[in-house]
């Protein structure tokens, strides 16, 4: 038979186009949020709950949905959310105000949250350690891939269409990828396609025992757990900023229009992909120029991306909406350096049969973050304005840097498995 030269890489490709049509389902609601507030008549707060209905599901059920996936399987489990969530996504075109908007947000956040764990578990079962950080960050990368495709698709298909439109093709798109994942992923140890370079490659296959899969409450008992949970708390309300509220704020303190935002919103974007592909190739670069270990080579690059988060924190001071886009594209830039190597952490940590349950647990910390934080956003915008609230962004950031050496001692027994 056939093999297939880098299999692998057509593995991450997949996984990435499946992200990217989760982001773009995720962000039609913000690029939309401006013409919704209007035509469904809600105000900033209660656009904040709808916010807060996808959250709130989404955090409840990253666990569960990586508990899910590490029972059934990459194949099966992902195919089903996949589905659900499209369906999900195509139902928003029924709501007739912001509380059935809330309920099909709600219904959208229990599937879409099976995304991120389902890659992270691929790329932990098709990659060596030392190159996990780049598959991660090419995988990744779809999630500011499609909320940069989101402004033009979207605001397009609603201009010709109506922006029920939008909801209902989205939605279809992630259809087709659901029955496109079942019919073309296998694991390596039964995909028909896989050389025997790739097979002496595959961690599954090298080292099929990689460990119990860890129950949660045992996981939370992990000192290690602790030092990618914490930081993601504090890192995970810039993204959902930048996914939720930046089309609203350039409509309400920049005066943008849904044209002028659809010309740029995408731009933070686009630099956060490059941000994730890059920060992927960061970790290699420090352990083979700076001799550092792969856990610090990890904590490291994480550090940079939270100094970089300064630029964000400062968009209330900017004096122009082009200067405050510039800053929000360092954010998401910075951001997915961070994202990339923080989920990368989890792979090099966990046994390999808990990644996906751990990551889903890690996540539903951040999702938690990000929650409170866009409440705090619906509650004090039109009073106290974006500018202050974004200013605590970076503050988190390299809070979070800091709880991550602290917690993770990153020098201490460095690239082996921590369980301490």
């Amino acid at each position: 038979m056939t093999r297939l030269k880098r299999l692998r890489w057509w593995i991450v490709f997949l996984v990435c186009l499946g992200t990217i049509l989760n982001y773009l389902a995720r962000n039609s609601l913000a690029v939309l949020a401006p013409q919704l507030t209007h035509d469904l008549h809600f105000s900033t707060q209660q656009y904040s709950w709808v916010v807060a209905s996808f959250q709130v599901a989404y955090t409840v059920m990253q666990p569960i949905c990586g508990a899910i996936i590490d029972s059934l399987g990459l194949k099966l489990a992902l195919a089903l959310f996949a589905a659900a969530w499209s369906l999900a996504n195509m139902a928003h075109g029924l709501a007739e105000g912001w509380i059935s908007l809330a309920f099909f947000r709600g219904l959208l956040g229990l599937s879409e949250s099976a995304a991120i764990p389902a890659g992270v578990k691929a790329v932990s079962e098709w990659f060596p350690a030392k190159d996990r950080s780049v598959a991660i960050g090419y995988f990744n990368a779809g999630t500011s891939f499609g909320a940069l495709i989101a402004p033009p698709v979207v605001i397009g298909l609603s201009l010709a269409y109506g922006w029920r439109s939008a909801f209902v093709v989205t939605g279809a798109i992630g259809l087709v990828w659901a029955l496109a994942w079942y019919l073309l992923y296998n694991p390596p140890t039964a995909h028909p396609l896989l050389s025997a370079k790739e097979r002496a490659l595959s961690p599954s296959i090298v080292d099929p025992a990689s460990g119990p899969a860890l129950p949660i409450r045992d996981l939370l008992r992990r000192r290690v757990f602790w030092s990618l949970a914490v930081p993601r708390f504090l890192i995970e309300p810039a993204w959902q900023t930048f996914s939720f509220w930046i089309p609203l704020y350039l409509a309400k303190e920049r005066g943008m229009d849904l044209k002028h935002i659809a010309l740029f919103a995408w731009l933070p974007f686009l630099a956060a992909d490059i941000g994730g592909i890059l920060g992927g190739y960061l970790s290699p670069f420090l352990m083979k120029r700076f001799r550092m270990g792969l856990l610090t080579s990890r904590a490291s690059g994480i550090t940079l991306g939270a100094l970089l988060m300064i630029a964000p924190a400062c968009v209330g001071l900017a004096f122009s909406p082009y200067l405050a886009i510039a800053l929000f594209s360092i954010g998401g830039f910075a951001h997915q350096m961070i994202s990339g190597l923080i989920n990368t952490l989890t792979t090099d940590v966990f046994p390999r049969d808990a990644v996906a349950r751990a990551n889903g647990l890690v996540g539903m910390f951040g999702w938690i973050g990000g929650l409170l934080f866009s409440l705090l956003i619906g509650a004090l915008a039109d009073t106290v304005g974006f500018g202050p609230l974004f200013g605590l962004i970076g503050v988190f950031d390299i809070t979070a840097a800091i709880a991550l050496f602290v917690l993770m001692r990153p020098s201490v027994r460095d690239a082996q498995r921590l369980y301490a």
